[in-house]
């Protein structure tokens, strides 16, 4: 059964991927399947966040209890997208070593949460904390493809990226995995998992850190190349205006 799951989830992702082949033609693979990405970052943040919110167990007091049915579900949509997604970046060489870690560790973190029947409310958690930020990073490359990145809107999906994944990936990751240490229900190897998942975090975050600055210098650097040139327009304009002013008064004197 939960194979099955699993299977229909790849084939459900796959399906949705040949579909946006067939409706967007002109456009290329990457394109598609960054489509898809955005689907299933909406769509498993949604489960995610009732499985961790409404449903429960809550993670941080119930880590490495057993699995719920609806935990169970949500890893198997999860796991069947990731398995599509490494298959298409191993096919198309799109992403670096550090991508393909963090899909390793994810499917690898999935598969031992679903086989052992264990750890699913704090694993669920983690794929919430993870995916929250995915809609935002896929909406800056379609706004580089279509024109729109260099604009307010831009701008605003950038500060929204980095703050959430400084507040909820890193800030609350380091709680979740701070519980997840010290609690001494989850399996050893579920711990280490979860060290290589808050690892990748932080190479992440750093990354992102990096980009914040140099992203926040350009800017800066053409605001103050702007606010000189207003200036520079300002006392020419002002120049004029004396020199005019100045052949108006020859003129009533003579």
């Amino acid at each position: 059964m939960l194979l099955l799951e699993v299977i229909c989830s790849l084939i459900g992702w796959l399906s949705l991927y040949l579909m946006f082949c067939c409706t967007f033609r002109h456009q290329e693979a990457e394109w598609n399947c960054r489509l898809v990405t955005l689907s299933h970052g909406i769509l498993i943040v949604l489960v995610t966040s009732y499985v961790v919110f409404i449903d429960g167990p809550w993670p941080f007091t119930h880590a490495g209890t057993e699995n719920t049915d609806l935990q169970t579900v949500a890893l198997a949509i999860c796991l069947g997208y990731f398995f599509f997604d490494m298959g298409w970046c191993m096919c198309y060489r799109s992403e670096g070593p550090v991508m393909f870690a963090h899909h390793t560790a994810s499917i690898t973190g999935i598969l031992l949460a679903l086989f052992t029947g264990k750890s699913g409310c704090e694993t669920c958690a983690v794929i919430f904390g993870s995916e929250i930020t995915n809609p935002l990073l896929q909406t800056r490359w379609f706004l580089r493809q279509v024109g729109r990145y260099d604009s307010l809107l831009g701008d605003a999906v950038d500060l929204l990226f980095i703050l959430l994944f400084a507040t909820v990936r890193v800030g609350v990751g380091t709680m979740m995995f701070y519980y997840e240490l010290t609690s001494p229900r989850p399996s050893l190897i579920m711990k280490v998992g979860g060290t290589v998942m808050y690892g990748l975090a932080w190479v992440f975050m750093v990354d992102i850190a990096k980009f914040a600055y140099k992203k926040s210098r350009t800017k800066y650097k053409r605001w103050l190349e702007n606010h000189k040139l207003e200036e520079a327009k300002t006392q020419q304009l002002d120049g004029n205006s004396l020199k005019n002013e100045e052949i108006k008064e020859i003129r009533r004197a003579s």
